[in-house]
């Protein structure tokens, strides 16, 4: 147990080390001559950037959490913004669930912590979208609580360091385990975050660098020469495909018909266009009367659990018109970019179809502004 203990203590010296010397610079982080100084992590940003980051890139994440803070630098400045305003910010980030937990949160936040995250990981986990990863993650970062903090390329280090040769995710619990051993009580939000650089920087999955590892001496999957085969993972099943039809409607006035999607659901409460289910043999179902037209494009999108194929069918309408579904959003108000990403594909692939339309990318669009009294009372959304 002592000798256990005594490898755990000198991995994470070396780890922290390390650390010191190359830690990634983020727009959310305080790095370690920062804190070294006496400069403590914001929790708003900690736990607005773990949001943001989950199934995400470090690359993707930066310009949203930038613009994110510039518009709500405050998680109450947060909460009391508009759900449609969040949403188009969050446009293109993708997993929409997450927009709509994050308002939920900053409002728990806001009304029933005076605007201060709790410090505890246990206190964390009890706000609305909060995991046990973030956390504790958030935990750790923010407020140097010892929490076990295991992410992607937390589970490939300690996956290759004790040679864990069960497939994830059955592996997952015996990594955690593992990963709580080597968390230290001394800056232990620094040792989360030098176990994901190194996962990031130098531990990768294909080709890790093994020669520049600060930990080489100690990887037990390096000593039998097959790091870079783990962690293990088990066969995926084939992602099943559906189908769907979209309706891009354009009135004569340059008006596009959109409509907002149920707030359960994939997208859910993100603007889109009107369209059929997404299923293995969808019924048409056109949200207006109109002469439609295929313009000879389909659009194809990838989700967790499926892949998505959508026929699209396009319409000049006459400006009087009434939807049976959605509501017309004037041309100055759209706004391609704050839409979903299957729904700017669609948008994308059709626009030939509607030559004379030249969107304004300077124009901002909150669904509840820049429409008719008319519209807003045919519009099911917000």
């Amino acid at each position: 147990m002592r000798d256990a203990q005594a490898t755990a203590a000198a991995l994470g010296d070396r780890l922290l080390a390390w650390y010191d010397r190359h830690a990634r610079e983020m727009p959310w982080r305080i790095g370690p001559m920062e804190r070294a100084a006496g400069a403590h992590p914001d929790p708003y940003r900690v736990w607005l950037s773990e949001v943001m980051l989950q199934q995400t890139t470090v690359a993707a994440v930066r310009d949203y959490f930038r613009r994110f803070t510039e518009r709500w630098p405050t998680v109450t400045a947060l909460a009391a913004a508009e759900d449609a305003e969040v949403m188009a910010e969050w446009a293109g980030l993708g997993y929409y669930a997450r927009a709509r937990n994050l308002l939920k949160c900053a409002r728990a936040v806001a009304s029933a912590h005076g605007g201060r995250f709790p410090a505890t990981a246990a206190a964390l986990r009890a706000l609305p979208g909060i995991g046990p990863y973030t956390a504790a993650a958030v935990a750790a970062i923010a407020f140097d609580e010892p929490a076990v903090v295991v992410d992607g390329n937390v589970e490939r280090v300690v996956a290759r360091l004790n040679c864990v040769q069960t497939p994830l995710p059955a592996a997952k619990p015996e990594l955690v385990a593992l990963a709580a051993a080597l968390t230290p009580q001394r800056r232990p939000g620094d040792h989360a975050q030098a176990m994901m650089d190194l996962g990031a920087t130098v531990c990768t999955p294909r080709n890790p660098a093994c020669g520049q590892c600060p930990l080489g001496d100690f990887c037990q999957a390096r000593a039998v020469g097959f790091a870079a085969e783990l962690p293990r993972r088990a066969p995926k099943p084939d992602k099943p495909t559906r189908y769907g039809i979209a309706y891009l409607a354009r009135r004569a006035d340059g008006a596009w018909l959109l409509e907002r999607r149920p707030e359960r659901g994939l997208l859910g409460g993100m603007l889109g266009w009107p369209g059929t289910d997404w299923s293995a043999d969808p019924e048409p179902a056109p949200p207006i009367a109109a002469d439609w037209r295929d313009p000879g494009v389909e659009v194809r999108h990838s989700f967790t659990h499926f892949h998505l194929r959508l026929a699209l069918r396009v319409a000049d309408v006459p400006t009087r018109i009434l939807p049976r579904r959605g509501a017309f959003l004037p041309p100055e108000a759209f706004r391609p970019a704050d839409l979903p990403t299957v729904m700017r594909k669609a948008f994308d692939l059709a626009r030939s179809a509607f030559p004379a339309i030249e969107p304004k990318p300077e124009s901002v669009f909150y669904a509840n502004q820049g429409r008719t009294q008319e519209e807003a009372e045919h519009d099911p959304g917000r």
